[in-house]
């Protein structure tokens, strides 16, 4: 019996290289500081919680499901989510605060 070894692509190469076709930016902690992603490692792990665990089943009817359930919490999050880490605000509005004013006092 003969075998033909064929060289199997690594997953990690392939998802680079479809980062890199769509010119996206992998998001990873660096070697040694572990702490570097923990904000958005939170963010999805409280979508998670926050938009899975309080539908009826956690599982969505198609993709456009999917986008309008994302995008609605991400409205919610930075738009009505207190945050305790900001004071108890919002992200928007902690982040307008941080907006350099004009003249007319108001953000630029």
């Amino acid at each position: 019996m003969e075998y033909q070894f064929t060289r199997i692509t690594p997953t990690h190469n392939v998802y680079r290289t479809l980062l890199h076709d769509h010119e996206a930016v992998r998001s990873q902690s660096r070697r040694g500081d572990c702490y570097d992603n923990a904000q958005a490692e939170s963010l999805w792990s409280r979508l998670k919680t926050e938009v899975l665990e309080v539908r009826e089943r956690p599982v969505f009817a198609d993709l456009a499901d999917v986008q309008v359930s994302v995008a609605d919490y991400f409205d919610y999050y930075n738009h009505e989510r207190l945050h305790s880490s900001i004071g108890y605000q919002t992200p928007y509005h902690a982040h307008q605060q941080l907006l350099p004013l004009n003249p007319l006092n108001c953000p630029a």
